[in-house]
């Protein structure tokens, strides 16, 4: 008998000790399937898992692992909001992060919100993410406002007279294109400026790259995410728009540093200029540079931008949960409201001003490269504006004519 209770004693015992280290669900909507952006959801998805391994490796958090459940969104707003909405209820989520297609955060932070569930935001640049103004929304990504304006100032130290922009028919792709436009008012009024809005899912955009051919603009600008955005770059070059020795490329989407970009432009990427979040030669954290590391030990490919906003979303959680230390989503968003923090790209905290910065980093840091040979490594571009530098017009490089 004193050996049965014993038993039952020691099993009372490791049950209690099992389910105090049950892992913590933290959840994770990404695009894993078109019509979405499959490419920027592998990278979130990478940035995750090896921060996910760094945090595991060094006891998790409140003495538990780290368990990230994801859900395919494919790109579309109703699959995100019902990912969302599985991930709360079903999977019992203690918060949601992963979001890097614009249209599909939109939809998303409408459950996170009537949940009370914090949903910190990766990659959705849409303004419109942030007016929102929900206090279970982080955004610790860029932002429309801040590209556009910063591509605005570039522009403007350019001295071009006619740009065009095309822009994909998402809220992003529009949005952007239209502030580049409400920007240039003010920063370079002497510009010519038109936006043209193309079908994400389209396959030929000649006809309207054609009607650029006879009288080629001073510069087009990309607003656009692959595989969509690989297409028209591939038209502009053939069709001889651009890049040219008359008009400059200029990507506002960050596409270099995706790791298929060589592979899918060729020579249409040569001489392209790029706003970006990452550049090697940034001033960066040494957890920062770890994790840089360990990806390229992984991938034996270069980190890029998306890795390191997925890195610092899925740390910011995990800060929240051990500053609160507790897991209930409404601990976690009291304590992302106040929280200091310095991730794998520095320090920063949320802006508590309403509008376009609400429970934003304001100041995200960028930079401005150009590539001047084909499957050149963003660590050899040419960088042209190191972050809070002007532009270096000396350093810019055209075509041959």
């Amino acid at each position: 008998m004193q050996k049965l209770r014993l038993l039952a004693l020691l099993g009372i015992v490791f049950a209690g000790s099992a389910f105090a280290a049950d892992p913590i669900p933290i959840g994770v909507s990404l695009a894993q399937s078109p019509p979405g952006s499959v490419v920027q959801g592998t990278q979130v998805k990478d940035g995750m898992e090896i921060i996910k391994d760094m945090i595991n490796a060094k006891g998790g958090v409140l003495g538990r692992p780290i368990k990230l459940v994801y859900e395919d969104n494919q790109g579309i707003p109703e699959k995100g909001r019902a990912a969302t909405e599985k991930l709360i209820t079903r999977d019992k989520v203690v918060a949601v992060t992963g979001g890097h297609q614009s249209s599909v955060c939109l939809a998303e932070i409408e459950v996170a919100q009537r949940y009370n569930t914090p949903y910190i935001n990766t990659n959705c640049w849409s303004d419109d993410v942030r007016k929102k103004g929900y206090q279970q929304v982080f955004n610790p990504g860029n932002y429309n406002t801040r590209v556009s304006s910063a591509m605005a100032e570039t522009i403007a130290s350019m001295n071009v007279k006619r740009v065009v922009a095309f822009a994909e028919n998402t809220d992003y792709g529009i949005g952007q294109a239209k502030l580049i436009g409400e920007f240039l008012k003010t920063k370079a009024p002497q510009v010519q400026y038109k936006y043209e809005t193309l079908d994400r899912a389209g396959k030929d955009f000649t006809p309207a790259i054609l009607a650029l051919r006879a009288n080629p603009p001073d510069m087009v600008i990309n607003v656009m995410l692959p595989p969509a955005a690989y297409i028209v770059m591939n038209q502009l070059y053939e069709q001889g728009v651009a890049p040219s020795a008359k008009t400059w490329m200029y990507d506002g989407a960050g596409l270099a540093d995706y790791p298929d970009f060589w592979q899918n432009v060729k020579e249409a990427g040569k001489y392209m200029v790029s706003f970006a979040l990452y550049h090697p030669q940034m001033t960066m954290p040494q957890m920062g540079k770890d994790f840089g590391a360990e990806y390229t030990r992984r991938t034996k490919n270069e980190p890029n931008r998306l890795l390191y906003q997925a890195g610092d979303s899925l740390l910011l959680v995990v800060e929240a949960i051990k500053q609160a230390n507790s897991t209930d989503p409404a601990a976690i968003i009291k304590a992302l409201q106040t929280i200091k923090f310095e991730g794998v790209r520095g320090a920063f905290q949320f802006s508590k001003e309403p509008g376009i910065t609400f429970q934003q980093w304001a100041e995200v840091p960028y930079v401005t490269y150009q590539l001047t040979d084909v499957n050149q490594p963003i660590s050899k571009s040419n960088l042209v504006q190191p972050s809070g530098q002007p532009v270096d017009l000396s350093k810019l490089q055209k075509p041959p004519k």
